[in-house]
């Protein structure tokens, strides 16, 4: 039996059909987990936001459009992201605030690689660019969409962020 795209699984649930949801939660949740988790350092907070992420999968499937649905669904996991951190100083601390103390934490534990420490050391929009390119093999077409840029644009973020990586690897290794 041929494997069914996602783009025609979400069309069957954009049409009604919400049990195929159930596959695409298994196919993308770990993709999309650890990309949060990789963003934000708390176990906890991906989880919470993967849930969320899914759940509006669910609930705005009409807006998807034929796209991508890889792209579609960064796009979910990004925007909850940037929600649940600007929801309000009072409730939630920004984003580079908790990769700081996360990268406190980390080097106090000694089970993170050196890479793990170097990557929270960027800012996290070169993060989540190298993640979702590097970690979760998002296209450079696709990265674009999600971030809405161009592709060439996308390429040299992504290269400039490369080196940066690179100079705070090999300063601390």
């Amino acid at each position: 039996m041929q494997k069914v795209t996602d783009e025609k699984l979400m069309q069957q649930a954009k049409n009604g059909n919400l049990d195929v949801l159930k596959i695409l939660f298994e196919r993308h949740h770990l993709h999309v987990f650890n990309f949060l988790l990789k963003m934000c350092g708390d176990r906890m907070l991906s989880e919470d936001i993967t849930q969320d992420v899914f759940y509006k999968v669910m609930k705005y499937r009409d807006t998807y459009n034929n796209g991508k649905f890889v792209s579609w669904l960064f796009t979910i996991a990004r925007n909850c992201l940037n929600t649940h951190f600007r929801r309000g100083p009072k409730e939630h601390e920004p984003i580079e605030t908790v990769a700081q103390k996360q990268l406190v934490n980390d080097e106090q534990q000694t089970d993170y690689s050196d890479l793990h420490l170097a990557l929270q050391q960027l800012s996290a929009s070169d993060r989540e660019l190298i993640i979702l390119n590097r970690f979760q093999e998002i296209k450079y077409n696709e990265l674009a969409e999600i971030v809405g840029s161009t592709p060439g644009a996308v390429k040299t973020k992504i290269s400039r962020a490369l080196q940066k990586l690179k100079t705070i690897y090999f300063k601390n290794v």
